[in-house]
């Protein structure tokens, strides 16, 4: 996945860059600043104080000393008043700077904090918009792996009022997987009940016995002959194979070409990586996760039955027994695709992420 939200502690990511979320001054402060350079040792406030400070929405680059990474790039977002002093622009810039940044210095995977949404007091779920759109934007047009890590539930939050119909659509639908299950077998048993009884196709007139025995004779007779063998073979298999349906590989293919769309457009907007998107391509035996398959849908903006069609071509199928399920599906319904924006509430509801090969 080019772009990833994961929990964990920034000063133990190992990517070539990490994001601190720094004061104006680059000499150390309280939350992520504080921890960064605790973890960074006193090297790094050395080579801060060689830098002059850093405007607000800009960014600056120091070595990673004791932290797993190679870089620090430090960059100062803005203090919240409202929305009226140019917030919006001042933390997207910062977002846009990091990445410029990391670009020019060759690094593959950069990792940010969520900026301004502690003790700079940024809503945090505008703050969590203006990060992804800045990251959609960079990787439109570059590679790169990028992480938003989150420290805890409470550094992250989607809208209130999405969060809220999300929930109630979750539990509308919801439906309990030993109920879902018994329905399935009942499905593939073809258990019929009165109601489905009456409207059954009606039985064929029974023929004489006769003329039963007359065509078992000539079948027999037919099925005795060695030409009638091969060619009957050779028949049931070329029927059989004309009968075979596209798999998931050629469904994807055949959709992009509808699009209208590049295989890049396709990818990007999937939010999948090229080396994967290449392997489903030109590997006939790879079986993508329903992760994947799913992140592909929501790119194509394919409906809810040409999503399921999708999902059966490779194995799967959507359940209202699955919280992950149920969230696709809210999206998908309300003719939403932005896969980020389903990634945030994914996240925010502790399911994974659309692209995820986990």
């Amino acid at each position: 996945m080019p772009f990833e939200i994961v929990r964990n502690d920034i000063t133990r990511m190992k990517v070539d860059a990490i994001v601190n979320a720094a004061n104006n001054s680059l000499l150390g402060g309280g939350g992520v600043d504080g921890a960064i350079h605790r973890a960074a040792g006193p090297e790094l406030l050395e080579e801060c104080r060689t830098l002059g400070g850093c405007e607000t929405g800009d960014a600056k680059i120091t070595k990673g000393y004791r932290l797993p990474c190679k870089y620090v790039i430090h960059t100062v977002g803005p203090i919240w008043q409202g929305g009226y002093r140019n917030e919006k622009e001042s933390l997207a810039a910062c977002y846009a700077s990091s990445l410029r940044l990391a670009l020019a210095h060759h690094c593959e995977s950069i990792a940010f904090p969520l900026i301004s949404a502690g003790a700079y007091g940024y809503p945090k779920d505008e703050a969590i918009k203006i990060a992804t759109d800045a990251i959609r934007d960079f990787l439109l047009s570059h590679d790169m792996h990028v992480f938003l890590v989150i420290f805890d539930r409470t550094s992250f939050a989607i809208s209130k009022k999405l969060y809220a119909h999300i929930q109630a659509f979750i539990d509308d639908s919801y439906i309990d997987p030993f109920y879902e299950e018994a329905e399935r077998r009942r499905r593939q048993n073809n258990v019929m009940f009165p109601s489905q009884a009456a409207s059954a196709p009606m039985a064929k007139p029974q023929a004489s016995p006769r003329r039963e025995n007359a065509e078992r004779d000539t079948a027999a007779a037919l099925a005795d002959s060695p030409v009638m063998e091969e060619c009957a073979a050779g028949s049931a298999l070329e029927d059989y194979l004309k009968r075979m349906d596209e798999g998931f590989r050629e469904m994807l293919i055949r959709k992009i070409d509808e699009r209208g769309m590049t295989d890049a457009e396709c990818y990007k907007k999937a939010n999948i990586d090229r080396k994967l998107f290449n392997k489903i391509k030109n590997q006939a035996d790879y079986k993508p996760g329903k992760s994947t398959v799913l992140a592909f849908a929501v790119a194509l903006k394919l409906s809810l039955e040409e999503t399921e069609e999708m999902l059966k071509k490779a194995g799967f199928s959507l359940s209202h027994s699955s919280k992950f399920d149920l969230i696709v599906e809210f999206f998908i319904t309300r003719g939403n695709y932005d896969i980020f924006e389903i990634n945030e509430a994914l996240f925010s509801f502790d399911q994974k992420l659309l692209g995820s090969v986990m």
